[in-house]
């Protein structure tokens, strides 16, 4: 997730910019620059680093002219720095522009770039927008035509804002399945990816849709469809948020924000270079011995993907945590091993340690992380990002569920090296990757009504009990952890099938257990497992089948979830478990941003 601003009018833009990006700047914060016109000529001034260091040094808001774009980045492609910071030019230097999203298609556009005698100087996918604008003009296309048909080869997400050297009037946009806004002014025109960054100069504004693309200048805006040219008239709508709630989009917290914004981190997840997914699946099918090594919210990543890799490819692996690698399996390791370390941030103590003592011993590196750039980068053979942007919450949500679907997509791909399962069931489970997204708007469309009513039952009870089978236990140990990081209510979870061999002896009237019970193979002995439950006269709350009432008539509380396939229940059913603690954390008078004695990045052994 990135942030762009752009603003076209009679003050000069620069300053102007400067502060939008200051606004934006939970939306990325690794590098920014900004992109202006001025007597007859481009001016850019950008840097990795934040937005005051760069200004400070580098004087962004120095830069002349009345029309202009800016950025603040979250990297996806390449990693920090001032090359790949945006805006980016064409050979020319007369087109810039600055983007949002991910371009699945770009390693494909740049080799056609390329050969075409582009000089392309980053690592972004960003950077072939100009380039490809430019070969259209060079076809004798005007710039709107230029504009349209270059975006019509990008495949992706993409909010994108353009500036041209011979039309320095005019800011081009458009927008796919990533958000774009223009503020409307008097006597000035604005565009930006969300609210935040106009309230300070216009409370009106046009949402883009999806597909929308608008030619914008300082006395109007004329918007139109991508697919046709079609225009079209979009509402103006007057925002009365203030700066804090939009920065939230709405929202109370940062945390119930990234909740919802799940459906779309989980979309760019999808999007990860096949490219990189091939190479990760080819090393470790060559390992003899293969850990999934992760802490915390990945640690409970690695627990469902060590089903997946069973499940799918029949690749056995063992998830275990950072803290407890040396210990545990130091002494067993070696050249034949592969480790996929898994890190939201790619700097977490435990991991990199870990991951230190294993390099000595020659064992394969790869990593799964959300953060270009960062140690585990450096340090890793090969690896892949999440793509799900900048969490501003210290309880990771979105996080789990790009980690897991990454997962799930390597764990795909191996199955596809390997040839352990039929062709059909391959091309089943990508049908159910690709759905992933849109069930997970579904679950947010009633969920948090009635995670709001469990939390009022569960928020003065002692303690709570989780429990799953099969991949459902990485579920019952994420939704623990949410719930006990959040509301400091103590939880214990465990496989469904231990229950019996310790827990149950705590269990009397009263006593909340959570099953997680999703319509596979294991949900007959669950109901065993809850029937034990309820003659010991535990509160019986099972998140099952929407349409399972068999399950919905022996619980005291259940909230019904779409059918998803079997594998992937742990991103579905998490979704509840998040608004579970957010709630209970709000209930208690909590900060659920902020939860006592945590941090985001734990960069301490």
């Amino acid at each position: 997730m990135c942030g762009i601003a752009g603003y076209v009018g009679g003050a000069e833009a620069a300053p102007i910019l400067v502060r939008s990006l200051k606004r934006l700047e939970y939306r990325g914060y690794d590098s920014a620059g900004v992109a202006t016109i001025h007597n007859k000529q481009v001016f850019v001034c950008k840097d990795a680093g934040k937005i005051d260091e760069i200004n400070k040094s580098l004087g962004l808001e120095r830069l002349p002219g009345c029309v202009g774009i800016a950025h603040t980045r979250w990297a996806t492609h390449g990693a920090p720095s001032k090359v790949n910071a945006h805006p980016h030019l064409d050979c020319t230097g007369r087109i810039a522009v600055v983007h949002n999203g991910v371009i699945e298609n770009f390693l494909l556009l740049r080799k056609e770039l390329i050969d075409q005698n582009h000089n392309i100087v980053s690592k972004t996918d960003t950077e072939v927008v100009p380039h490809l604008i430019e070969e259209h003009i060079k076809r004798g296309l005007s710039f709107e035509e230029a504009f349209v048909q270059a975006l019509k080869r990008l495949e992706g997400s993409y909010a994108l804002a353009v500036i041209f050297l011979d039309q320095p009037d005019t800011i081009y946009v458009a927008r796919k399945e990533a958000p774009l806004i223009i503020g409307v002014g008097e006597g000035f025109n604005m565009v930006a990816s969300d609210m935040t960054a106009l309230l300070d100069m216009t409370r009106d504004m046009v949402f883009l849709h999806d597909g929308d693309a608008a030619v914008v200048k300082a006395d109007g805006y004329r918007i139109f469809r991508l697919s046709d040219g079609t225009q079209v008239e979009r509402m103006v709508r007057r925002v009365e948020l203030t700066i804090e709630m939009a920065e939230k989009q709405g929202h109370p917290h940062y945390m119930l924000k990234e909740i919802f914004e799940q459906p779309t981190a989980l979309r760019d997840s999808l999007r990860i270079q096949r490219e990189y997914v091939d190479l990760l699946a080819e090393l470790l099918d060559k390992g003899r011995v293969i850990f999934l090594l992760g802490a915390g919210t990945s640690h409970n990543a690695c627990v469902a993907g060590s089903y997946l890799f069973s499940a799918l490819a029949r690749l056995p692996s063992y998830p275990v945590i950072a803290s407890e690698f040396v210990a545990n399996y130091g002494g067993a390791v070696g050249s034949d091993t592969v480790i996929l370390a898994v890190s939201q941030s790619g700097e977490t103590a435990d991991v990199l340690n870990a991951l230190e003592y294993a390099r000595m011993r020659a064992c394969t590196i790869l990593g799964l992380t959300n953060t270009v750039g960062s140690t585990l980068t450096r340090v890793s053979r090969a690896y892949v990002l999440q793509n799900s942007g900048p969490e501003i919450g210290v309880a990771a949500t979105k996080t789990f569920t790009s980690q897991v679907l990454v997962l799930a997509q390597i764990a795909l791909r191996l199955a596809r090296l390997r040839g352990k399962i039929a062709q059909y069931e391959m091309d089943e489970f990508r049908q159910e990757l690709l759905k992933i997204p849109n069930e997970v708007e579904k679950v947010l469309t009633t969920a948090s009504v009635k995670m709001r009513a469990l939390a009022e039952i569960l928020v003065e009870k002692p303690f709570i009990f989780m429990l799953g089978r099969g991949v459902s236990t990485s579920t019952a140990y994420e939704g623990r952890l949410k719930v006990m990081e959040l509301s400091y209510i103590p939880c214990v979870a465990y496989p469904s099938g231990e229950s019996k061999h310790g827990p149950i002896s705590v269990i009397e009237s009263g006593v909340p257990v959570i099953f997680v019970v999703p319509p596979d193979e294991f949900r007959k002995p669950n109901i065993g497992n809850i029937m034990e439950m309820k003659a010991r006269g535990a509160y019986v709350i099972v998140f099952g089948d929407e349409k399972d009432d068999e399950l919905r008539s022996i619980a005291d509380f259940y909230y019904g979830l779409p059918r998803t396939h079997p594998l992937l229940t742990p991103i579905t059913y998490s979704i509840p478990f998040q608004l579970l603690a957010y709630h209970l954390s709000v209930l208690k008078g909590y900060d659920p941003d902020k939860p006592r004695n945590l941090a985001k990045s734990v960069t301490v052994p």
